[in-house]
């Protein structure tokens, strides 16, 4: 009977977390589509629009992290 190797996974050291540059229609897309899920989606169906705000929220916090951590070309 073969004997297989087992391979044991090294534990690597957690690296630093980086924030990625995003483009500036990123954020005018988070802010448009959240207020256009507001003004037209939510009235019709409430789990669609909270649903939707929320992916949009996301979003928009997403671009505001990006803008303020992310490392600037030079």
């Amino acid at each position: 009977m073969a004997r297989k190797k087992v391979r044991r996974s090294v534990k690597k050291a957690p690296q630093k977390w980086h924030a990625v540059p995003l483009k500036g229609s990123f954020m005018v897309l988070s802010i448009m589509g959240f207020l256009i899920t507001a003004y037209l989606v939510y009235p019709k169906s409430t789990n669609y629009g909270f649903a939707f705000m929320i992916v949009f929220i996301a979003m928009f916090i997403a671009s505001m992290i990006s803008m303020t951590k992310a490392p600037t070309p030079q």
